[in-house]
């Protein structure tokens, strides 16, 4: 047999959850943070348009979804770099700052490609507990030492849905280490309501130590075609396409994205469909005596702490897929009043 490296022999894949089927045969997909809604009809046009020129190879620098970016955002081009999703970006991310042996420091739980991305670098991964359910920034901010080399902020967090606010944000960003770069990871940033959480991209200006991670997958429909995008300083963004896959963000990828961009005003109108539902939802729950965490995102976080598996595998059994974190909590996306009142029957009937 080959010899692999120890960082990756140690690892364990990642497990999306299986699909769950009542005994009914109806099946709620409420696992992936996806967005129930099919493609946008520009983004069905623009696929369609693109297939003829599949057996060529797409714009390695991504010109023309960069400058769509760049208008949008009131952002310079040469600050953006585009990946396979932003999980795809994450790892230009680590590739590009960490050597073996540096640390790089998330709160936890939070998104499962953190530490699976650091220890195949080779990274030491320094995760800090939540504070009721939030990153205490303060406490990580304690955890900074001379090896802290990158900081991941996912806000709004997955899995929890919460969110801090620019305050508290532009505090932690002052108390930063010179040469360690942080990262606002705003997958769900489109659902955000509260006007205290920030929009990244205006924390950007006079800090070239941030950069912002964003992605189509969630709001805008794309999960299917793995794109997504970082903006930062110049500097700082030049270096991490030296880490880009080349052609890894496919053509099709491209024109999907141009166009969901131009579908602004049909993504806000999801978008408040979801967040509508989030409210709907999180008020169910607490009738029923549940607890659920504030969410700015497309899902729901119980806490749900030793009934976490049993939970999932009891919303299984009505054919309604979750997400459950063995001992912590349950991650439930948010999908269409349909598939929300089936998950809303299958919480009613657990025993508290």
């Amino acid at each position: 047999m080959p010899q692999f490296r120890a960082a990756v022999r140690g690892l364990v894949s990642y497990r999306p959850e299986k699909p769950a089927i009542s005994p009914e045969g109806r099946s709620y997909s409420l696992a992936a943070n996806e967005t129930p809604f099919g493609p946008l009809p520009k983004v069905a046009q623009a696929i369609q348009e693109q297939i003829q020129g599949i057996n060529r190879y797409p714009d390695n620098g991504g010109r023309a979804l960069i400058a769509e970016l760049a208008d949008r955002f009131g952002l310079e081009p040469d600050g953006i770099v585009l990946g396979c999703g932003s999980v795809g970006v994450t790892q230009q991310l680590i590739n590009a700052v960490a050597e073996p042996g540096d640390e790089i420091l998330y709160a936890w739980p939070s998104f499962e490609a953190y530490p699976l991305l650091t220890r195949l670098a080779g990274a030491v991964p320094v995760a800090v507990p939540l504070r009721e359910n939030v990153h205490d920034l303060a406490t990580m901010a304690k955890h900074f030492t001379d090896r802290t080399r990158l900081v991941f902020v996912c806000n709004p967090n997955n899995p929890t849905g919460t969110a801090v606010g620019r305050a508290e944000l532009e505090e932690f960003l002052g108390r930063v280490p010179p040469g360690c770069l942080v990262v606002l990871d705003e997958a769900y940033h489109e659902y955000v309501r509260n006007k205290e959480v920030p929009d990244g991209l205006s924390l950007l200006p006079g800090r070239p130590h941030l950069v912002v991670l964003r992605t189509f997958s969630k709001a805008y429909g794309l999960a299917g075609l793995r794109i997504g995008y970082a903006a930062g300083h110049p500097e700082v963004i030049g270096t991490l396409r030296k880490a880009y896959l080349p052609f890894s963000a496919s053509s099709v990828a491209q024109a999907a994205a141009i166009a969901a961009l131009r579908s602004g005003d049909e993504v806000r109108r999801r978008t408040d469909i979801i967040t509508a539902e989030r409210t709907r939802l999180t008020a169910a729950l607490n009738a029923q005596g549940r607890r659920v965490c504030a969410s700015e995102a497309n899902f729901l976080w119980l806490p749900l702490g030793g009934h976490a598996t049993d939970f999932g595998a009891h919303c299984a059994t009505a054919g309604v897929s979750v997400r459950a974190v063995a001992g912590v909590g349950v991650r439930v996306t948010l999908g269409l009043p349909a598939d929300n009142d089936a998950f809303l029957a299958a919480a009613a009937s657990f025993p508290s």
